[in-house]
């Protein structure tokens, strides 16, 4: 307690400084899951993905990043170990933000696509089990993270794989391309509406105050598609198509249709992502506000201090800016070959799947499930068109990143420990 208001200065500017460098990280790494995609399959350059990604992550974390948050991250530790030493937990939420920053900036550096939330869970578990005891972790949440690995990339898979499938059949696979996408596109879109909204309104509006129900969620989210459907079939009705047209210039047609698709999906799923994953840098962060704030009083939950989601929003867009491009051009590129139809697949996978998932409570990372959904795009057309060799390297960080997390949390631990003690 007395350490908590010698220190509480320099404590609050180390949690700031080290989550605004775990922002950074979830910028760098993790806004490849909305942008990837589009990149991949040509419908943007890398510098318009930025450019959009910036936008619509910055509002999503800034307008719908939280007005409330847990003290801690996910439910993964018992704050009742704390109350006889809040500065454990404070040393503990800063080692935390450092590990799983230190993480994140190294694999995007290599251009692994890696997940920020079980970063952040992998560092806390790491410094809860050995700073105060293996009791202080809820083990059975650790276990859901863990069958996350397997469970979300495969439902996104054969998601995208049956979405790619349909869109072959009904569409591509039939003697008048353009004229089947006329007819079965709208259905895309409307359904792509649908899920998006869900997305928006399941992880993008639930912090700021709007108590939307789940029935009046799927109600709205109903309609919006209803409407963006009928939108779209009027405006598709208008492509005048060449009767003499080769068949691969139909192809390009009906690929420029499910571009702007795929633009639409990505920036829903930029804003929903901002929202929801700047969490992972603001929770500890708001965590030690609130402890130190207190005098040592470890509340169930943290109110935010004005200053902390622009720092999260801000984080996020340099690290995009900076280091983003990386791990976009693995996700987009270097799995497998994309078009914009089949990155509209993979894309519309991964948003189904995060619904799912979160109607359902599974943990979830927006990475894996991407990545998933564009191994089930892949797999489509057959194993040869998988790069088999950064799939390996990418399911390798994804095993390793819990405890790496720990690991690094349980060194900074300590260090802090030892630096406050003195």
């Amino acid at each position: 307690m007395d350490i908590i208001q010698s220190y509480g200065l320099i404590l609050i500017i180390l949690a700031a400084v080290f989550g605004f460098l775990m922002a950074y990280g979830v910028g760098a790494n993790d806004v490849a899951n909305a942008m990837g995609t589009s990149v991949g399959s040509k419908a943007l350059t890398i510098k318009q993905a930025i450019f959009i990604a910036a936008i619509f992550e910055f509002a999503g974390a800034y307008l719908a990043g939280g007005s409330v948050t847990s003290t801690i991250r996910g439910g993964i530790t018992d704050a009742a170990f704390f109350v006889d030493t809040p500065e454990l937990m404070v040393y503990g939420m800063i080692a935390a933000l450092l590990a799983a920053a230190s993480w994140l900036i190294v694999a995007s550096y290599f251009g692994w696509p890696v997940s920020t939330t079980h970063s952040i869970v992998g560092a806390i578990i790491g410094f809860a089990a050995v700073g105060v005891g293996f009791d202080a972790v809820h083990w059975d949440k650790v276990g859901g993270i863990v069958g996350s690995w397997v469970v979300t990339p495969v439902l996104a898979g054969i998601l995208a794989y049956m979405f790619f499938m349909s869109a072959q059949k009904l569409i591509f696979d039939t003697d008048q391309p353009i004229v089947n996408a006329k007819k079965y596109v709208p259905f895309y879109m409307a359904f792509a509406a649908f899920v998006m909204a869900l997305v928006t309104v399941q992880k993008g509006l639930k912090h700021i105050g709007l108590d939307i129900s789940t029935a009046n969620g799927y109600l709205l989210a109903m309609v919006l598609g209803a409407i963006v459907g009928i939108i779209g079939k009027i405006a598709i009705s208008r492509i005048k198509i060449d009767p003499a047209a080769d068949k691969k210039m139909q192809f390009n047609n009906v690929e420029r249709i499910f571009s702007v698709l795929m633009i639409t999906t990505a920036c829903c799923m930029a804003f929903a992502h901002g929202s929801n994953d700047v969490a992972n840098a603001i929770g500890p962060l708001a965590a030690v506000v609130s402890v130190v704030s207190s005098g040592g009083e470890i509340a169930s939950k943290a109110a935010l201090a004005w200053w902390i989601l622009p720092l999260g929003g801000i984080g996020i867009v340099i690290g995009l800016a900076t280091l983003g491009a990386r791990v976009i051009k693995t996700v987009g590129t270097a799995i497998t070959h994309l078009t914009p139809s089949r990155g509209f697949a993979a894309e519309l996978s991964a948003a189904s799947t995060v619904v799912i998932a979160s109607g359902a409570g599974l943990p979830i990372s927006t990475t894996q499930t991407l990545v998933g959904a564009v191994l089930g795009v892949g797999l489509a057309r057959g194993i040869a068109a998988l790069n088999l060799g950064v799939v390996r390297n990418i399911f390798i960080s994804w095993v390793i990143t819990l405890p790496v997390g720990a690991g690094l949390a349980i060194i900074f631990f300590y260090i802090l420990q030892f630096l406050f003690t003195l």
